[in-house]
């Protein structure tokens, strides 16, 4: 037999034999749950194939038709990742699933009013995250810099929301993905200030929003609350604004505030300093950006609670109607504290006994 008909008997057993794999891959040996597979960096695809046969997902003989389709073709070009297998997935959509690179996404939600230290528990604390950053990188003024960021003092600069992420990333890079994300929004916002706006950089309008975002008890009353705050830094008048004071006592303080919290200066306290803190003091979302750009004009200086639980409060533009309000809340918290009655069971009715003839 000569050397071409050689060749072409091998061409032909070639053919054959691929055809006879891409039959034999396309009536799988059934699986019939989800399984998660991680493949891990520089993993080799025979590796891999042996994963997903002690994963029970492939069988030797659908191992072995991938592979000598790998040698007639060309070898996958998998992607390391944590993936999900769905119920009797054939061979050939296991194999395209891998090297599509859709891996699982783990989601973290970071929450509006939240500092920046509860956001980092947040994502250090996920088990998805890697942790590449040092505890002294993760101190407020060093975070911005450990991310390779410019802003200083981290408060306030990662935005609130849902971030969708693959298994493996580490704590670095979800950070600074937050952060420029929140500087973007900053940025988007500033650039939409009125010339009237009595701040005087992106810096101020973070500080600002992260105020609002901690008075803020309806989202519907956001830019009245904001409207105050502008009006009082135009006017030159003291912020006196609880959530200031309690960060400056503890950026995690939950306790009441007592009079010697208001009365005790730190650069937090705006009861007893001018114009804003030296900071954020928590996470604004974009909706408080905006407020504090767009102001409600309503002229008022003053709000209290209304203490009905709801979260609502009454705004005033004078003080005499600001101190009527802050009575009828005291009233309303010094009901809510008294006790109601003891009911006073009924007694019971001895029925008389009628006589009888």
């Amino acid at each position: 037999m000569g050397l071409w008909a050689l060749f072409v008997l091998g061409l032909f057993l070639l053919l054959a034999v691929g055809l006879w794999a891409r039959f034999e891959l396309v009536t799988p040996d059934a699986v019939p749950h989800e399984t998660r597979l991680e493949i891990p960096p520089g993993a080799s695809y025979q590796a891999i194939l042996r994963q997903l046969v002690d994963a029970g997902r492939l069988s030797a003989r659908e191992t072995l038709w991938l592979r000598i389709e790998a040698r007639l073709t060309e070898t996958p070009q998998v992607k390391a990742g944590e993936y999900l297998i769905a119920a009797e997935q054939s061979p050939h959509d296991i194999r395209d699933l891998l090297v599509s690179g859709k891996v699982i996404l783990h989601r973290i939600q970071l929450v509006e009013g939240w500092t920046t230290q509860q956001a980092i528990a947040a994502v250090r604390s996920n088990p998805a995250i890697v942790q590449e950053l040092t505890e002294a990188e993760l101190a407020l003024d060093r975070l911005m810099p450990a991310l390779d960021l410019e802003g200083g003092w981290a408060e306030g600069r990662l935005r609130p929301d849902t971030y969708a992420f693959p298994k493996g990333t580490t704590d670095r890079a979800f950070l600074r993905r937050a952060a420029l994300a929140q500087a973007a929004e900053i940025e988007r916002w500033w650039a939409q200030r009125p010339d009237d706006l009595p701040l005087n950089s992106a810096d101020e309008l973070l500080i600002l929003a992260s105020i609002i975002e901690k008075e803020t008890g309806l989202p519907e009353e956001r830019f009245e609350v904001a409207g105050v705050f502008v009006n009082r830094l135009k006017l030159g008048m003291r912020l006196q604004t609880d959530p200031t004071v309690a960060y400056g006592v503890a950026a995690d303080f939950s306790g009441p505030l007592l009079r010697k919290h208001l009365d005790t200066d730190t650069p937090f306290n705006t009861y007893t300093r001018d114009g804003l803190p030296p900071t954020a003091i928590c996470l604004p979302g974009s909706a408080s950006l905006q407020a504090a750009v767009a102001p409600a004009e309503s002229g008022y200086l003053y709000f209290v609670a209304r203490g009905d639980g709801a979260g609502g409060h009454v705004f005033s533009k004078t003080l005499a109607e600001h101190n009527a309000a802050v009575q009828r809340y005291r009233e309303a918290i010094r009901r809510q504290r008294v006790p109601a009655p003891t009911p006073v069971p009924a007694p019971a009715v001895t029925p008389i006994p009628v006589d009888q003839e």
